[in-house]
């Protein structure tokens, strides 16, 4: 690996005081330690932010803000992109967790095929089912005309191509992900999915599961700009 490169980790939480520090410790405890933690509490209600101030106490690292009114994924993201100093912008979301040796493996890969983003398979929590599946071993340009089959928390993009994009799609309330690499792949951003499953991703109660129907809305307009 060439000489370190720092990456930020950037996660938007909303409610989530169960998961939140044992996500955050995934994090910590990562084997690549030039990174940063930049989590933005987005208008919780419970002890959501409590708990990553008290954690930020003990780790320089993490640095934590908080929304005064609840904006949403998409923007929340936009703007801890503006807060990094990282070369490197890594995603994870409150209720998931990285395997310790994610970011360096991930970095590896970048290095070794000239990537500018890196995905990664992920163990789903209740069933260890590895995802994406069939679709993993399908050209990306193919299969993304028919639906994402991208584990938006294992991204880790170049800071500067991200922002060559625009960032995130202020529009996309949800399928913010989908819009995202369909503009990198546009662009013809050098783009590859890791074969190891580097990620433990929750699929119960969370955005994906509440809110389905309204994500598809979403996700079928990034279909028709195909």
């Amino acid at each position: 690996m060439n000489k370190s490169k720092k990456v930020s980790f950037i996660m938007a939480v909303y409610n989530d005081d169960t998961n939140i520090r044992n996500s955050i410790e995934s994090i910590q405890n990562q084997t690549y330690e030039d990174l940063e933690i930049l989590i933005l509490d987005d208008c919780s209600d419970d002890t959501t932010y409590s708990i990553c101030k008290e954690m930020s106490l003990k780790d320089t690292r993490i640095k934590v803000y908080k929304n005064d009114f609840n904006l949403g994924l998409t923007r929340s993201l936009n703007k801890l992109i503006n807060y990094s100093t990282g070369f490197y912008i890594a995603r994870q979301d409150s209720d998931d967790s990285s395997v310790k040796f994610r970011i360096e493996t991930q970095i590896k890969y970048i290095e070794k095929y000239n990537l500018d983003v890196c995905y990664s398979r992920a163990y789903v929590k209740e069933s260890k089912k590895v995802m994406p599946n069939l679709s993993y071993y399908l050209p990306l340009k193919f299969i993304i005309k028919y639906k994402n089959p991208l584990i938006h928390g294992t991204l880790l993009i170049k800071k500067d191509v991200i922002e060559s994009v625009g960032g995130y799609d202020e529009f996309y309330y949800f399928s913010q992900d989908y819009k995202l690499i369909n503009d990198l792949i546009k662009n013809r951003y050098r783009v590859k999915i890791h074969n190891k499953p580097l990620y433990n991703l929750n699929m119960k109660n969370n955005i994906s599961s509440n809110y389905k129907d309204i994500q598809k809305i979403y996700a079928d307009i990034v279909k028709n700009q195909l």
